[in-house]
């Protein structure tokens, strides 16, 4: 990906707000062909990124007073969606740049989330301001309900691979932080009422292979169906674990277990969000998700 376009279908019909939007977009898509520079790339991007920090959490001061003016009812949960962006995604992308001094493979993680971000964003919760369009953020878990779900994965991660997970974002909706290089595994759950739970577990493949790579003792560099197969009954045992602490309770049971595609991961969000869906940066081992969605 070279460019990123603005399409009119992304105004929402409030003016300067359109007009945020589109500059937001005109600074991604310049990131996107500096980061492609090699002369210019690591001081072009670092500034442009800083930039692009700036002027959207501008935009998201002026869209919230926008949303008090007209006295949004869902003002709370919007603002809830900036507040995350702002204070757990971008300073985690940000340490990450850091850490990698600008390079390309960072930038294109900062990229991939925003560019997934800003569309889904907009599209839906931006829209549903002028009500055209129903919001897809539905259930807010409470702050320890997060806490928790938090703990349990981070816990269990270093405990059954030896990585170390920070989380990013409470609000994951299926960005493509990976230019399409995921793993995707939805487990099926019932109680005894026949209640479902779905459970989505989203790797980098870059994960997969280094602790493969690791647990072996030997380079992994291709995912093939051994290395798919491997990561489904890690799956399950991950899910046995987290689901201890939280998320299920002895009433449920696993039904089904699926690998999909990440098109059919981003489907299945199509007309509501989970009512929990974490995204965490396990440093430089890749990037993790984390999905529960109640009924189908």
């Amino acid at each position: 990906m070279n460019e990123l376009k603005w399409n009119d279908w992304f105004n929402i019909g409030v003016d300067y707000i359109d007009k945020a939007h589109q500059r937001l977009f005109s600074i991604v898509s310049k990131l996107l062909n500096l980061n492609e520079d090699t002369a210019k790339q690591q001081h072009a991007c670092r500034e442009g990124i800083k930039y692009f920090k700036s002027y959207a959490l501008k935009h998201f001061a002026e869209e919230e007073a926008y949303m008090q003016s007209i006295h949004y009812g869902d003002y709370e949960l919007h603002k809830s969606l900036h507040d995350n962006m702002r204070d757990k995604t971008i300073p985690v992308l940000e340490e990450e740049l850091e850490a990698h001094n600008y390079s390309v493979a960072s930038v294109q993680h900062f990229l991939g989330i925003c560019i997934g971000w800003l569309n889904a964003h907009i599209l839906i919760e931006d829209y549903a301001l002028t009500g055209r369009v129903s919001k897809k953020w539905v259930h807010q878990a409470s702050e320890n309900e997060i806490d928790s779900l938090e703990k349990a994965i981070v816990q269990t991660l270093e405990k059954l691979f030896r990585i170390k997970a920070q989380l990013m974002s409470i609000h994951y909706s299926g960005e493509d932080f990976s230019a399409g290089s995921q793993l995707c595994y939805r487990l099926l759950y019932y109680n005894s009422k026949k209640e479902p739970i779905q459970v989505y577990m989203i790797y980098e493949q870059q994960m997969i292979l280094n602790i493969l790579s690791g647990m072996l003792d030997k380079q992994i560099t291709k995912v093939d169906k051994t290395v798919t197969y491997t990561f489904k009954m890690f799956s399950q045992k991950l899910m046995e674990c987290i689901a201890k602490h939280f998320v299920l309770d002895e009433t449920y049971q696993l039904e089904k277990m699926d690998i999909m595609t990440f098109e059919q991961l981003t489907k299945s969000f199509d007309k509501q969000y989970p009512s929990y869906s974490l995204l965490f940066n396990t440093k430089r081992n890749g990037y993790f998700a984390f999905c529960v969605k109640q009924g189908k």
